[in-house]
C-alpha cells in the first residue's frame, strides 16, 4: 500500500488508509510527517470516520505491539493519539518505573505541562524507531489537557509510566521524537537492553556507557 498523497484532503487520505484490512503501516524515522507539527483536530473527520480511524490506531498499536500510537506514525498529521498499557511487569521493576495499568484512551489535541520539578529517567523505545532504545529524562508527573474522541474535555494528572506515555505520544504530535530528548550515549539495541540493562533503573547503564542521569 502506498503512502496517501499529502495533498489530498485529510478525510480522503484516512479513507484510503482504511481501505485495506488489518493493522496500518507504521511510518519510521526519516519521514517528514514525523517532523511536522500536527494539525489540530476540529472535525476534519466525521464521527463515523473518526471512530474507524481510532479503531485502526488501536488495532495497529496492539499488533506492533506498543503502549501508544500517534496519528503521524501512520502518516496522518492530525493531533490524535491513542494510549493503553496493560502493565505486564511486576515487582521491583513495576515499582521503580511507576508502571501501572493504563486503560485505553483516545487523546485529541492533547497538551501537557509539568507538575512539580521531579524528573525520571528510563530506557524508552518507539515504534517509529524500531530496534533501539535510549534513556530519556521526562517529567515525573504531568497535567494533560485536551479532549477525548467524543469532544469531552480531558484535564488529568498522570504520574509514573502513564506520564511517560502521555509525554511521548504528545511529543509525536509536535514533530518531536524521543531521540531528541534522549541521552545519546545511552542508545542501545533491544538485544543489548534485554541482555545488559534490564535492571529496574538505568544507573548501571549510565556508569558503563558514560552518560548522566538527572
Amino acid at each position: 500500500m502506498g503512502t496517501p498523497d499529502d495533498r489530498a484532503p485529510l478525510a480522503e487520505r484516512v479513507e484510503q488508509l482504511l481501505s485495506v484490512d488489518g493493522p496500518l503501516a507504521i511510518v519510521t524515522a526519516g519521514d517528514p510527517v514525523l517532523r511536522r507539527a500536527s494539525v489540530p483536530f476540529d472535525g476534519q473527520l466525521g464521527p463515523a470516520l473518526l471512530a474507524r480511524f481510532v479503531e485502526a490506531l488501536r488495532v495497529t498499536m496492539h499488533a506492533a505491539p506498543g503502549v501508544g500510537l500517534a496519528a503521524p506514525q501512520v502518516g496522518v498529521g492530525l493531533r490524535i493519539a491513542v494510549i493503553e498499557d496493560p502493565a505486564p511487569v511486576t515487582g521491583e521493576v513495576a515499582v521503580a518505573r511507576g508502571r501501572v495499568r493504563l486503560p485505553f484512551r483516545v487523546l485529541v489535541n492533547p497538551a501537557y505541562e509539568p507538575v512539580g520539578p521531579g524528573r525520571a529517567a528510563f530506557f524508552e523505545g518507539c515504534l517509529s524507531v524500531p530496534g533501539y532504545q535510549a534513556v530519556v529524562a521526562r517529567h515525573a508527573e504531568v497535567r494533560l489537557t485536551g479532549q477525548d474522541e467524543h469532544g469531552r474535555a480531558v484535564d488529568e494528572v498522570f504520574g509514573g509510566w502513564p506520564a511517560r506515555i502521555a509525554q511521548h505520544e504528545t511529543d509525536h504530535l509536535d514533530g518531536t521524537l524521543y531521540l531528541d530528548r534522549a541521552a545519546p550515549r545511552s542508545l542501545s539495541s533491544h538485544r543489548a537492553v534485554a541482555e545488559r540493562w534490564a535492571q529496574p533503573t538505568p544507573e548501571e547503564a549510565a556508569r558503563a556507557l558514560g552518560f548522566d542521569l538527572p
